[in-house]
C-alpha cells in the first residue's frame, strides 16, 4: 500500500535537549498507527512537528511524497492533515451546531455574508448534522457547547475535524482528562472512523491496553528516539518496551542495535 506520511531523520532540538531524535516512519494509507511511550517521550512534539506547529532542526515530513516540512499548519490541513489536541479546542459560546458547520464552512471555503442567515447555508447543516450523529451527539444538537461534558467535548473536536474532510486524522489523546465511565464512547466514535476505512488516523496515547485492538501498528518514543515500531503483538512482546514502561534500566545502545 502507498505511504502517506513519510519522516525522515526527524528531529528538533530546544537547547540542549533532544524532544525529538533521529525518527523515522512509513506510514500507508488507511492505516490506524498508535504512538505511545511514557510522559515526556516526545510523543506531542512528534505530532507538532508533524503538523507544522513546529518546525524541525533535523529531517523532514512528507505527505505522498510531497516534502512539507517548510509548510505552515494550515497549509497543511489544506493538503490534507487534520489535528486534534491534548485540550479540547471547541467554541464555548456557539452551539454544537454551528461548531460543526463553521467546521464545514471553512471546508468550502464559504465567506460569512453579514445580512445573510446561516440557515441559507443549508447543505452545510446537512453536512454538520450527519457528522455529529456519527459522533453520538445528534441529540446536543442546539446546546451551547460549554454545556457539554468534557467527554461530550472531545467528541464534538473530533467532529470538527471530521468537517474538514481531511485524509489523515492527528488524535492527541482523544481520552485525556475523561472519567472511566466517558472512555468507551470516544473509543466507540474512534472504532467507527477507523472502520469507514476512509481515514489514515495516528493516535498518542499513553495507555497501551486501550489502544491495541485499535491499532494495524504501533510505534514507541522512548527519551524522544524510536523505541520501537510494529504490530501490537511485537510490541507487547518486546522486552525493551517493557522495560521502557516497567522503569527499568534503559540501554541507549539497544535504540541502534
Amino acid at each position: 500500500m502507498e505511504s502517506i506520511i513519510k519522516t525522515s531523520h526527524l528531529g528538533i532540538q530546544f537547547g540542549g535537549h533532544k524532544a525529538v531524535d533521529d525518527v523515522t516512519i512509513d506510514i500507508p494509507e488507511k492505516h490506524f498507527k498508535s504512538i505511545i511511550g511514557p510522559n515526556g517521550a516526545g510523543k506531542t512534539t512528534f505530532f507538532n512537528l508533524i503538523s507544522g506547529e513546529l518546525r524541525a532542526t533535523t529531517g523532514e515530513v512528507y505527505y505522498k511524497n510531497q516534502n512539507i516540512s517548510k509548510l505552515s499548519p494550515v497549509e497543511r490541513t489544506r493538503l490534507g492533515l487534520g489535528r486534534s489536541f491534548q485540550i479540547t479546542n471547541v467554541f464555548p459560546n456557539l452551539t454544537v451546531l454551528e461548531n460543526v458547520r463553521l467546521a464545514v464552512q471553512s471546508r468550502e471555503k464559504v465567506r460569512f455574508h453579514i445580512f445573510k442567515h446561516f440557515t441559507s447555508y443549508k447543505k452545510m447543516i446537512e453536512d454538520a448534522t450527519s457528522i455529529l450523529d456519527q459522533v453520538m451527539l445528534a441529540n446536543k444538537l442546539h446546546m451551547p457547547a460549554s454545556q457539554l461534558s468534557h467527554g461530550e467535548k472531545r467528541k464534538l473536536e473530533i467532529a470538527m475535524l471530521l468537517a474538514l474532510d481531511t485524509e489523515v486524522l492527528l488524535l492527541d489523546e482523544p481520552t485525556a482528562g475523561m472519567s472511566l465511565e466517558e472512555v468507551p464512547a470516544i473509543l466507540d466514535v474512534i472504532r467507527t472512523i477507523k472502520q469507514s476505512g476512509e481515514k489514515t488516523i495516528l493516535l498518542i496515547e499513553h495507555k497501551m491496553d486501550m489502544i491495541l485492538d485499535l491499532s494495524d501498528s504501533i510505534m514507541v518514543l522512548f527519551n524522544g528516539r524510536l523505541l520501537a515500531d510494529g504490530t501490537p503483538q511485537e510490541i507487547m512482546n518486546n522486552e525493551t518496551v517493557q522495560n521502557a514502561y516497567l522503569g527499568g534500566l534503559y540501554d541507549e545502545q539497544l535504540t541502534s542495535s
